[in-house]
């Protein structure tokens, strides 16, 4: 396993730089996981720390020694792509093998490295078949066994479910985190721009933005205490509504549309802010108790175990509420919701998060 320290590292393709200034530590052992929308830098962040990439400017280090200019194959890292990159006229176990072999490691060597790789990802039954003989998660497993048998210091995962269907995705989110609990000696990196696989996979998560650092931090950091507007918006789903809202001269804040002012502790008088609540902190309000929006309802997706309802409360874009299948919702009817006070978040109209007093 290795410690990574990136620091102020950068990458310009030609006079376009990509990666701005990026500051990171990842500490042995850890799973990190690298999210954030197409075009932000995360896939190329990856190949740099693989050294796929050429740094612009900055350095990377392994366990504090600089790999700047070391080649892939001196890095120690293991790399699993969105594709499998299987050979389709070789089994299981010679895919697995190719590499080993390619690197003169004895035959009886290769035969237990292969063989702890498949009780891990449990593809002993499976050896003798061809790539074709397999489903798309059995696949990805071969993939991912072929990296483990070189006993990396880093695992780096590229999207490696992108091409998979929804259940295939759920069954190898599993794998993965198995595999992370066994293999608790090896750094893992995974890139994905799914905020559902960061969550259930990460010990932290790296939100990136445009090619730099927008937070760090816990996947319940980021959840309960998002750092920026961006970050509230993209982690969770369905994503934080935002309303906008103004600070009033008692100190308390106004979102557009809501019943009333609500009190907490913002002491930003007259400065235009956004009032973000989350879907599933909003609540339908009691006869009789104080309600923070109120509006008819427009849209009611039926999702199973829970609905979301479509709440319009004078705003461009409508408050989504989601609710459990029980609630009464019906479209065209009016509807109270509240939602606890520390559940309420405030960004000012930079995007950062304003922490109440």
């Amino acid at each position: 396993m290795a410690q990574l320290t990136l620091k102020n590292i950068r990458k310009s393709f030609g006079k376009a730089e990509v990666i701005h200034g990026i500051d990171l530590e990842i500490t042995k052992g850890e799973l990190v996981v690298f999210v954030g929308p197409s075009g932000c830098g995360k896939s190329t962040l990856l190949r740099l720390i693989a050294g796929l990439e050429e740094i612009t400017a900055g350095e990377m280090l392994f366990d504090g020694r600089s790999v700047n200019n070391l080649p892939p194959k001196e890095r120690g890292i293991a790399m699993v792509f969105q594709s499998y990159a299987l050979y389709p006229h070789m089994s299981v176990f010679d895919n697995m093998a190719f590499g080993l072999k390619l690197a003169g490691s004895g035959r009886e060597a290769v035969r237990e490295r292969i063989m702890e790789a498949a009780r891990l990802l449990e593809l002993e039954s499976m050896l003798d078949r061809k790539p074709r003989e397999l489903s798309g998660g059995q696949r990805q497993r071969v993939a991912i066994g072929r990296a483990i048998v070189r006993n990396p210091r880093v695992f780096l995962f590229d999207e490696p479910l992108s091409n998979l269907d929804a259940a295939l995705r759920g069954q190898m989110r599993v794998e993965i985190a198995k595999l992370h609990e066994r293999m608790t000696d090896t750094t893992m990196i995974y890139v994905t721009h799914d905020q559902v696989e960061a969550m259930t996979l990460a010990d932290r998560i790296v939100v990136l933005r445009d090619g730099q650092v927008e937070q760090v931090g816990t996947p319940m950091e980021l959840y309960l205490r998002p750092a920026t507007r961006f970050v509230a918006e993209f982690i969770g789903s369905p994503a934080m509504n935002i309303v906008p809202a103004t600070v009033t001269d008692e100190g308390k804040v106004l979102p557009r549309g809501a019943a009333a002012p609500v009190a907490l502790g913002a002491s930003l008088n007259g400065t235009s802010l956004g009032l973000g609540v989350r879907p599933e902190d909003l609540t339908i309000a009691q006869d009789g108790a104080p309600s923070l929006f109120e509006g008819r309802i427009t849209l009611v997706e039926h999702l199973g175990e829970t609905q979301l309802v479509h709440l319009d409360v004078g705003n461009d874009a409508p408050l989504i509420v989601k609710l459990p299948r029980t609630a009464a919702a019906e479209r065209g009817h009016m509807l109270r919701v509240s939602a606890p006070r520390e559940t309420l978040h405030l960004f000012d109209d930079t995007g950062r998060a304003v922490r109440a007093a």
